[in-house]
Formats: C-alpha cells, structure tokens, sequence
C-alpha cells in the first residue's frame, strides 16, 4: 500500500503520564502541545525558540533549548516532530522506528507510524477528521468550519443530555430511559453544502502539469 494514502486503523491514545516529546516550538507544535497537555502528557519539547503561545504555557512542559539530537529519544513513548526538514524527519523516523516508538512527523505520512487526526472538541464532543495524509491543509480547513458550527448553544445542549442520562439511571426500566433519551435527540439534525474554490479542477490540472 502506498504509504501516502495510507488509511490508518483509528483508535485513540491514552497518554496520561506517558513521556512524549515534540521536536519543533511553532505553531503546528503548540497545536499538538495544546492536545497533549489537555491529556495529561509528560511532555517534553525540544526547540531553540518558542512561539507565542508555547510560552504562555511555559512550566506545564520541559523546555529543551537547542536543537534535537538522537538521545532526546531515550525514554520517550511517542514522538511528534513538527519541523519542515525533510532530511530531520528521516532521520528521526529511522530512529524511532527501531526503537518502536510511535512518530508523527507533519506533513509526511511517508516518515510516521501515527496518523494525527485534526480534532474538534467543543464540550465533551470529539470529532476526529482525516484525510489519510491525502491533504493535512483540508483537514484543518474542515476542524476549523466545524468548530465554527459547534456553538455555545450545542455544548450547553450535550452537557445538558449528559446530566439528564445520569439523572435517568436512576430509573430501573431500561427500556423507558432508552426512550426517553432517543425522544430528546430525535430532532437533533446537521445542515449544510459543501463549496468548492472556484475552478478547482483547471487550477490543480495546471498544477500537476508544471515540471
């Protein structure tokens, strides 16, 4: 199979207390810092400068200020390099391969054993989207229409859902809580159109034809 279309088999990490390293301070690595964080990693990253953000959240991981080198692999259980050198994500890929650990490097399906999908959460909700490495750009592009349509008003309307799922535990017809909780979704519906740049099909011809 071509690695570049690879699928991928979803499934979801539990990172909590797990040593993970970032290699890479921009934005891309404040993304995956974000996620990471929010799940409870020992992270590490390892970059000579930081992006704004990164050091908002200066203290909640350990700051390595220089570039990577092949021992910040020691005693890690996932690597994720953010940086657009195609030679540092062969080289890091070999590497953490034969020590099998898990690598994503962004935007090169070709040099990861991990798939990073873009991820939508507003409230308890989680939304993967992937494309296989086929377009990490649309990928985001889709996380961020998404994000846009999951308003205040729908994490209100889910974390409302989870308190009334609760509150009906208590009731020993199973049946009837069932019932109940499929009556209170039964009208819950997405709408929408996809639009496409214009022209699309012209401009990527064009493209895919330049030497």
């Amino acid at each position: 199979m071509n690695r570049a279309a690879n699928p991928y088999f979803q499934v979801g990490l539990d990172v909590l207390d797990q040593p993970c390293l970032i290699i890479g301070g921009g934005a891309e690595a404040a993304d995956k810092a974000g996620r990471l964080l929010e799940a409870g990693a020992r992270l590490i990253v390892v970059s000579p400068t930081l992006c704004p953000q990164l050091q908002a959240w200066a203290g909640r991981f350990l700051h390595q200020v220089r570039r990577w080198a092949p021992a910040d692999l020691d005693g890690v259980w996932l690597v994720l390099n953010t940086v657009s050198d195609p030679d540092l994500g062969q080289q890091v890929f070999v590497l953490a391969r034969e020590r099998g650990l898990l690598i994503n490097t962004y935007d090169r399906p070709e040099c990861s054993n991990l798939g990073m999908a873009a991820l939508v959460h507003p409230g308890p909700l989680r939304l993967s989207i992937s494309t296989s490495g086929a377009s990490p750009a649309l990928a985001g592009r889709l996380r961020r229409n998404l994000e846009a349509l999951f308003d205040g008003e729908f994490v209100e309307y889910l974390e409302q859902l989870a308190q009334v799922r609760t509150h009906l535990k208590e009731n020993p017809d199973r049946e009837t809580r069932i019932q109940l909780l499929r009556e209170l979704v039964a009208d819950f519906r997405l709408e929408g159109k996809l639009h496409y740049p214009e022209n699309w099909r012209e401009k990527m011809r064009a493209l895919l034809k330049e030497a």
